[in-house]
């Protein structure tokens, strides 16, 4: 006889990727938007071969081209300023440089920024034409920069997916389904307290629940938690210990806990998901959700 566990294993989705997961081409064209004037300015700058003193007039023309010189190095604000820069490889000194993209321009800045032109490679690319625009160069950074989002893309695909069903699900069935609920939400539309003392532990005490489904007529709550793992790694482990805990605090509440979890990722961990889907009743993944094992789950 088939186990739950072989069920599951079995039955992993190697994808749930659709072409658009790749790139999120309408952030990448809002962020090269919003700097779009001042790189057409520094446009000019392609090609002068007295790239210094062309720079600097530029500069003091138009000093807030300065805050598009970091994405040229495909660096964002927020890590500039986390990020010292040693400017004297003798000493190993490193300081916060962000000031001079950003700051009231000065006779120091100005020294500044001609060390930044030169020792990042720009003035280089600059006077012998690498690049031909500096619009079609930042986008291509920031689709490079987009990739680094995938992660978190994956989360949310895998959301999309499950939502679509559930949704169906509840209303071919007269259920209630919240999205991405809190027990404050919980307790507003069906008047149940979920206890989240477990939570304090991992400082999760304003967890969201991915899926609450609500079932009025045997008054039952279903929490669902959703997530994809395409890789291996330290983390799905640690979920999967943390949703034992968590099932067994909401069982002693009347709450079922549904983990709809998948991805290749799980043959490289087997043994952890094995330990869990042993202790909780319902661990499920994308093709078992579709084959109506909700009817098993939620209507009883």
């Amino acid at each position: 006889m088939t186990t739950k566990f072989e069920k599951l294993k079995d039955s992993f989705q190697e994808s749930i990727f659709t072409w658009e997961y790749f790139t999120d081409f309408e952030k990448v064209k809002k962020n090269v938007k919003s700097i779009e004037k001042e790189l057409n300015i520094l446009n000019y700058l392609i090609g002068k071969k007295n790239i210094e003193t062309e720079f600097i007039n530029l500069i003091e023309e138009y000093p807030n081209i300065r805050k598009a010189l970091p994405i040229l190095i495909a660096i964002r604000k927020s890590k500039l300023k986390e990020t010292p820069v040693i400017t004297n490889i003798n000493t190993l000194e490193a300081n916060n440089k962000s000031y001079i993209f950003y700051d009231s321009l000065n006779d120091e800045i100005k020294k500044e920024l001609l060390i930044f032109l030169n020792k990042s490679g720009l003035k280089d690319i600059f006077e012998n034409e690498f690049i031909k625009n500096l619009v079609d160069y930042c986008f291509g950074v920031e689709v490079g920069f987009d990739t680094n989002a995938r992660k978190n893309r994956t989360g949310k695909t895998m959301e999309k997916l499950c939502k679509s069903v559930l949704s169906d699900f509840a209303n071919k069935y007269n259920l209630v389904l919240l999205v991405e609920a809190t027990k404050v939400e919980i307790k507003k539309q069906f008047n149940i307290d979920v206890k989240t003392t477990l939570e304090s532990k991992t400082n999760k005490n304003d967890r969201r629940f991915d899926f609450v489904i609500y079932n009025k007529e045997i008054n039952k709550l279903f929490i669902f938690e959703v997530n994809y793992y395409s890789s291996s790694g330290s983390k799905p482990n640690s979920i999967a210990r943390e949703y034992q805990d968590l099932y067994d605090l909401l069982k002693t509440q009347n709450i079922e806990l549904i983990w709809i979890t998948d991805g290749k990722g799980w043959h490289k961990m087997l043994n952890a998901l094995q330990q869990t889907t042993e202790h909780n009743q319902y661990v499920i993944n994308i093709n078992m959700l579709k084959n109506d094992i909700l009817n098993q789950i939620c209507l009883k």
